[in-house]
C-alpha cells in the first residue's frame, strides 16, 4: 500500500457528499457538512505530511502509511500508522459512501492516549492556521 498523496486533498469536493458527517477523535460532536469536513481532512493531511521535528528545525519524510484495508460495497476500514515527534500513532479511518460514490461518513479513531493528545494539539494549530489563511 502506498502513502496517501496530498494531491488527493484537491479532489475532496468531488468525493464528499454535501451532507457528509465527520467524527473526530478529539471533538465531542459530529461535524456536519462538506466544508467543515474538508477543513478537518485538509488539516489532518497537513499534520501527517509535515512531520516536522519540534526539537529541531528540520523536516522529516512523513511516516504515514495505511497498513490494512477492509472494504465492502459501501464501507471501508483503513488502518494507519505514523510517528510524530517520537510518538507512535495507530488509528483507523471508517468511511461510508452512497450510491453516487460520495463519502457520507468519515470517522477517525486513534490510539494510544498520548497519540490522541498529540494530534489534538497539532490539529488545533493546523486548523487555526487554515482558518486564518
Amino acid at each position: 500500500m502506498k502513502n496517501k498523496d496530498s494531491d488527493n486533498l484537491a479532489k475532496l469536493d468531488d468525493l464528499l457528499d454535501d451532507d457528509v458527517v465527520f467524527f473526530s477523535p478529539v471533538v465531542h460532536t459530529p461535524q456536519r457538512g462538506k466544508e467543515i469536513t474538508k477543513l478537518y481532512l485538509t488539516a489532518a493531511g497537513g499534520v501527517f505530511s509535515s512531520n516536522k521535528d519540534e526539537t529541531k528545525s528540520e523536516r522529516k519524510e512523513s511516516k504515514f502509511k495505511y497498513t490494512k484495508e477492509i472494504i465492502s460495497e459501501k464501507h471501508a476500514c483503513l488502518e494507519f500508522e505514523t510517528e510524530i515527534n517520537g510518538i507512535h500513532i495507530n488509528g483507523i479511518d471508517l468511511i461510508s459512501w452512497n450510491e453516487e460514490n460520495k463519502i457520507t461518513e468519515f470517522k477517525v479513531l486513534v490510539r494510544p492516549l498520548k497519540a490522541v493528545n498529540t494530534l489534538h494539539e497539532l490539529m488545533g494549530k493546523m486548523l487555526e492556521k487554515l482558518k486564518t489563511a
